[in-house]
């Protein structure tokens, strides 16, 4: 359970989401109100700033070496596991009150230790897509074949494998966690569909504004979520780069949009994805009507 004393908030506030399903769309989002908050200039390439807001503690390879004695490379799951603990607390302790984390991870216990510190979290945003959408994105982004993409969405307690940039996280299935972070979530726990943020952003980021109680204005929401268009990022990225975007993929945000798997995924495909994950899928919504 993730706590928080609403009067005080402090620790870190997870936007989490497994991957390919709106993570960076929220951060992006959440870095320009921050920045706004604040009373920062644009910067010419914001999209390369993301960490400053909300970066992700996978990539703290200076905790997690302090932690663990050795690099990371030369550390077992377990080791890491249990050292994530005390990276988490003290990117909580290093803010002055609430800080913005990025996650992929599930939200369950590996080894008999947490994923998520929970003593050291004030509340997440989490955001859920459609597995058969994901699967799509997934193979572009891992530039594997859509049948080892859907293989990855079904593998349980999916991890990849840590690096000298950065920690691995253990993503879980699609299944394990969405299940993990929206199974009778606590009130700081907020849960999106990506679909409805594609259908209408300004409503549900301004949802988002309000549970996380941020002191903005309207006119920096209508900002923020203009400035947090797909159109805009993939734009921003043609000209400039985006330093996310895996090597081996020719541009992070490809498509954004809801129901490409209709025109990509063949009806075996489809039905694999169904049988892995219908019971989820069926509690959002994402259930083919044939």
């Amino acid at each position: 359970m993730i706590s928080v004393d609403p009067n005080a908030p402090r620790g870190i506030v997870w936007i989490a989401s497994y991957p390919k399903s709106g993570n960076t769309w929220v951060r992006v989002f959440v870095h320009h109100l921050l920045r706004m908050a604040a009373g920062k200039p644009l910067e010419p390439h914001d999209i390369d700033e993301l960490h400053r807001t909300s970066r992700s503690p996978a990539i703290r390879i200076d905790l997690f070496e302090r932690f663990l004695g050795k690099p990371v490379t030369a550390a077992n799951a377990r080791e890491i596991t249990e050292a994530r603990l005390q990276v988490h607390q003290a990117i909580a302790d290093e803010a002055d009150g609430i800080v913005f984390a990025k996650t992929h991870s599930f939200n369950g216990e590996i080894f008999g230790y947490p994923m998520i510190n929970r003593a050291h979290s004030a509340g997440a945003l989490y955001i859920v897509r459609n597995p058969l959408d994901v699967a799509v994105s997934l193979a572009n982004h891992l530039n594997v074949p859509i049948d080892s993409a859907i293989d990855s969405l079904a593998m349980s307690l999916n991890s990849p494998v840590e690096t000298e940039e950065s920690a691995s996280e253990v993503w879980g299935s699609w299944t394990e966690n969405v299940r993990s972070w929206t199974s009778n979530p606590p009130p700081v726990i907020q849960v999106t569909r990506y679909e409805d943020l594609l259908a209408d952003p300004r409503a549900r980021f301004g949802d988002m504004v309000e549970h996380l109680r941020l002191d903005v204005t309207p006119e920096q929401i209508d900002e923020a979520v203009a400035l947090a268009s797909f159109d805009r990022m993939r734009a921003a990225e043609e000209k400039s780069g985006f330093y996310e975007r895996p090597e081996h993929t020719e541009r992070f945000f490809r498509e954004g949009r809801a129901g490409q798997w209709r025109e990509v995924l063949s009806p075996e495909q489809i039905q694999r994805i169904v049988d892995d994950h219908g019971e989820q899928m069926a509690r959002f919504g994402y259930l083919p009507s044939h």
